[in-house]
Parts: C-alpha cells; sequence; structure tokens
C-alpha cells in the first residue's frame, strides 16, 4: 500500500510542530511562510519545484 501525502501538508505540519514545541518563535514562522508565499511568485518557483521533483523521485531508490 502506498501512501501518498502533499509536501504542502507535510511542510505544513513539520512548521506547526516546531512552532507547537517552541523550536521556532511565531515571527519566524511567519517570516518562512511568507517567504515561501513570495517565493513562489518568482522566477525561482520552476527551480524548486524541479528540485524537489527530482529528491522526492530520487527517494524510493535509496537502499539501506
Amino acid at each position: 500500500m502506498v501512501l501518498t501525502i502533499p509536501l504542502v501538508l507535510l511542510l505544513a505540519v513539520v512548521a506547526g510542530l516546531l512552532l507547537r514545541f517552541k523550536a521556532v518563535g511565531a515571527g519566524a514562522f511567519v517570516a518562512v511562510a511568507l517567504f515561501g508565499f513570495y517565493l513562489a511568485h518568482t522566477g525561482a518557483a520552476d527551480t524548486v519545484n524541479q528540485l524537489v521533483n527530482a529528491v522526492t523521485d530520487a527517494l524510493p531508490g535509496v537502499t539501506r
């Protein structure tokens, strides 16, 4: 059985856990969220998407 989780959901959970366990403050959380939002509207968005796709495609090929 293969379970797929959208990357944005996974990142939101990680960010929420960091905020909950006081590993990052609320101000840093907002700054990172806004940075991601604005980064998505730049020319770097395609490069970031290609990098994430390459990493996620390579993960199943990693063996112990």
